[in-house]
This record gives structure tokens, C-alpha cells and sequence, in this order.
């Protein structure tokens, strides 16, 4: 068995550092085939247990030793309609890599030595992609006459409707935004997820049966109770979170204060990297300073230094971050990659105030120094700000990446609809059944925001629990 671990390709650093094409390239065959054969082949796989949709990681990456790719896509289809994307975005190193038995127990994260089981699911869904292998239907003749509603075309909302469609129930999803994806397509920019990959999996649905009916904001267009009086048996809420949270300090009404959900929407759904050929204003400064540590911060910082070497400024993208780099939630290999393309780190510093000028745009952020105090809810040592530490920091652009709320265009319609005191939909747990009898909820309208993967898993969760719904009706 080879020891050391196979390193996937990737592009070189100052050479994408100003371009939106992707960094990670993927494996070759021959590295597939080298990587796949560290597999132990554990008598107890335990690394399925840290996927949340629960893919037999053990059988298809065997499979791949045995250059058996078709057999290898048709195992991880049968739990994830979406290798491709997921073998690119999701937090591996947090979820089923940790679990592999190559990493000592007790990490927070996946070792080096730990399988590159991400890298090798990308690699089978890719030749998928590329030898159009489809996903056969396992249809139900007892559930084809049903019709069923799914609210969001983002992860949740996606995954819900491949799996119904695959047992033959007609599902429609409607989307409020004019193109599909939700989140994997205005908040995951393209250098992570090549847009032909999201489409493809996207078309992939299609040819299921799948309808995608775009510009509908339900709880706007439709009610709940209008969709169910047009003949749809369940409804799925994968609706996101796409309010974004602000630091609630002066001057963030400043022009050039962007929300991170707004600057990457513009970036990556209107494509204003692209400007003028698309016609999306964003504006772009010399001192850029993001202010967050989760995965939307990197792409965030990493669009923002893109963008100032398109546009010929020297670039200067920094994270302001009140904890240190141990804490931050963000993916490893995300704040690996930002550094090597030049992002600056600011640690344990914490906003105060924007400054502005006489015509109103941010100059300056005012800050404190922190110290790491005691553990707080989340596990992680709380920030303590340091009196009399006050210093400023350069910033004509300030991007907040502080995380996102749940969307209540449709919750403050529904009464009967129950919500926490952060507005996410109250469900079953097991069910994923919200308060209304046949309205199901999965994504980060339940639990917040979360991985891409996550979402799946609720989705998956709640698409079982539909159709067990539909028998009994």
C-alpha cells in the first residue's frame, strides 16, 4: 500500500489569482487508481458514517481499483445525485475524512494520511459527466400519480426533488431567482464550482422529470394553501437563509459596505467579473477588508483580490477575523488557498466603527485588539477586546461575511407555519415534517446555515418521510 497520499493538481497560485477558472484540478486516472489503492478496505468502514448521505465509500472507491468507474458512479448515485459538485465543495476534512480510521481519533479535523475520499468521488462523477452516464428511475407505480411541490432550487430543494422524481413523482420546484442553484450558484464562485458542472447536475434532474419554474417566490406568487388547492399531495421547504447578519456598528450604512450575500451574488449569479459584457456594477477598491471567518469570508476576500487584478490594482484583500486561525470555521484547504494567492490574515481583531468621508463612502475601520477568553456556546474561546487597544485600518471596500438568516417571505404568511426565535421552520427531526400536515423543511432553513452536504442529508430525510406520507394518503 502506497503511505503517502496523492496531492490533486491545482492551478498555480498567481496565475489564478487572477482569473475565476478552478483551482483544484482533479485527478488523473493513474492518480485515482494510486489514491484509491491506500483504501484499507476496513472490515467496518466508519467513513460512511461521517458522510450525511450516507455513501458505501468503501464499495466504490474498491470499484475504482478495479477500474470499474461505471460501477463506482452507479454506488455513489445511488445516495448523492450530485458527486461532481460535492467532491469539490463539501468539508471533507470535517466529515468523512475524519471518520476515516487514518485519522487519530479526536482531531477536529482529517489528517494528512486520511484517504482523499472528496478527490476520488469528483474523479468518478466526472467521468460520469463526461461518458453521459444516467442515473436510471427505481419508479413506483403506486406513486406516480402524485405531485408534489419542492420551494428552492438550492442543495436542499435540488436533492429532495431528484430523489422523489426517481420514484416516479411528478415534482415541480420554484425558484425565486431567475437561474437555478440557489446558494451553489450566487454564493460558491466558479473557481470552486465551474458553472457547466452545476449545470450538468442540474440537467441530470431534468431528464428525470424534473420542472424548474424560476422567478416564483412562493408565500409571494403562491400560498402553501394555493399549491396544495392545485393538486400538489406535500410540499418541501428548502427555502436557505439568504438574509444576511451585519455587525450592527456606526457607519456600516456607508456606501462601499457590501453584505457578503450581495457582493457574491453580483460576482457569481451576475457575473460582474465579467463587466461590461455583463452589465453588473461592483465596485472595487485598493484596501479590501472582509470581515468574517467561515467559507463565505474566502470566497468573498478571494473574488474581491480577483477583481482587483482584472482591473489593474495592486492587490490588497484582507480578513479581519476577531478569533485566530485555529478557530475559524472555514475549510483548511479554503484558507490554504487564499494565502497562497495573497490574502492577508488580520487576527483577533474586532470592528468598532467604519469611517467615512465627506461624500459618504467608507475609508477607515476603526478596531480593537482581542485576547481569547473563556469557551462560549460554540466550543470556541470567546474574544475579549482589549481597552485602550483602539487602531484603524485602511478600507475603501468592506465586504460583511458574518453569516445569514433565514428569508421570511414566506413564514410571516403562514401563521400556521412554526418558527424559532431565529425565524427557521420547527421540524420533526426524523421526519423533517414542519407544523403544517404535509409540509416538509430541510436545508438552512431549518438549521441554520450549514455545508452543502448537510442540507442533502436533510433532504434525503425528508423526501423518505414524503413518500411514506404519500402511501398512507
Amino acid at each position: 500500500m502506497k503511505k503517502e497520499p496523492i496531492k490533486v493538481k491545482e492551478a498555480d497560485a498567481l496565475r489564478r489569482a487572477g482569473n475565476f477558472e478552478e483551482v483544484a484540478l482533479g485527478y488523473s486516472e493513474e492518480e485515482a487508481l494510486l489514491e484509491a489503492s491506500r483504501c484499507l478496505q476496513c472490515k467496518n468502514p466508519v467513513c460512511s458514517s461521517g458522510c450525511p448521505v450516507g455513501i458505501d465509500i468503501k464499495k466504490f472507491v474498491f470499484q475504482i481499483t478495479q477500474k470499474d468507474y461505471a460501477g463506482a458512479y452507479s454506488i455513489i448515485r445511488e445516495k448523492n445525485n450530485f458527486p461532481s459538485m460535492c467532491g469539490r465543495v463539501c468539508p471533507a476534512e470535517y466529515q468523512c475524512r475524519n471518520s476515516c480510521v487514518l485519522t487519530k481519533k479526536g482531531s477536529p479535523f482529517a489528517s494528512e494520511q486520511a484517504i482523499n475520499i472528496h478527490f476520488l468521488e469528483r474523479f468518478v462523477g466526472d467521468f460520469g459527466m463526461k461518458n453521459s452516464l444516467e442515473l436510471s428511475a427505481q419508479k413506483d407505480s403506486r406513486l406516480c400519480g402524485f405531485k408534489v411541490a419542492v420551494v428552492g432550487s438550492g442543495p436542499a430543494g435540488l436533492c429532495c426533488a431528484g430523489e422523489l422524481a426517481r420514484k416516479g413523482i411528478k415534482v415541480v420546484v420554484f425558484e425565486g431567482l431567475h437561474k437555478t442553484g440557489g446558494v451553489l450558484r450566487y454564493g460558491i464562485p466558479p473557481f470552486r464550482l465551474p458553472r457547466n458542472i452545476l449545470d450538468f447536475e442540474i440537467d441530470s434532474l431534468k431528464q428525470l422529470g424534473v420542472e424548474i419554474n424560476p422567478n416564483f417566490i412562493v408565500g409571494n406568487v403562491r400560498s402553501l394553501k394555493e399549491l396544495f388547492a392545485e393538486g400538489y399531495s406535500a410540499i418541501f421547504l428548502g427555502l436557505g437563509a439568504g438574509i444576511p447578519s451585519f455587525l450592527g456598528i456606526p457607519g456600516e450604512n456607508l456606501c462601499n459596505v457590501y453584505s457578503a450575500n450581495e457582493f457574491l451574488t453580483r460576482v457569481n449569479l451576475m457575473s460582474a467579473y465579467k463587466f461590461p459584457e455583463f452589465h453588473t456594477p461592483v465596485n472595487i477598491g485598493k484596501h479590501i477588508l472582509v470581515i468574517g471567518g467561515g467559507n463565505t469570508a474566502m470566497d468573498a476576500a478571494r473574488c474581491a483580490l480577483r477583481l482587483q487584478k482584472l482591473n489593474g490594482i495592486a492587490a490588497d484583500t484582507s480578513i479581519v477575523y476577531r478569533r485566530t486561525e485555529v478557530q475559524m470555521p472555514a475549510r483548511r484547504l479554503e484558507i490554504e488557498h487564499a494565502k497562497e494567492e495573497g490574502i492577508k490574515f488580520k487576527f483577533l481583531v474586532q470592528p468598532e466603527e467604519f469611517i467615512g468621508d465627506d461624500k459618504g463612502f467608507v475609508r477607515q475601520l476603526r478596531s480593537l485588539q482581542c485576547q481569547l477568553g473563556e469557551p462560549d456556546s460554540s466550543g470556541r474561546r470567546r474574544p475579549v477586546a482589549i481597552p485602550g487597544s483602539d487602531f484603524q485600518l485602511e478600507c475603501d471596500i468592506a465586504i460583511i461575511a458574518i453569516g445569514l438568516k433565514a428569508n421570511q417571505v414566506l413564514t410571516k404568511v403562514t401563521p400556521d407555519l412554526k418558527t424559532d426565535k431565529y425565524g427557521d421552520v420547527i421540524v420533526n427531526k426524523e421526519t423533517m415534517e414542519t407544523s403544517i400536515s404535509g409540509v416538509f423543511a430541510g436545508g438552512d432553513i431549518v438549521g441554520g446555515e450549514g455545508t452543502v452536504i448537510e442540507a442533502m442529508g436533510m433532504a434525503k430525510r425528508a423526501s423518505q418521510a414524503i413518500i411514506d406520507y404519500l402511501f398512507k394518503k
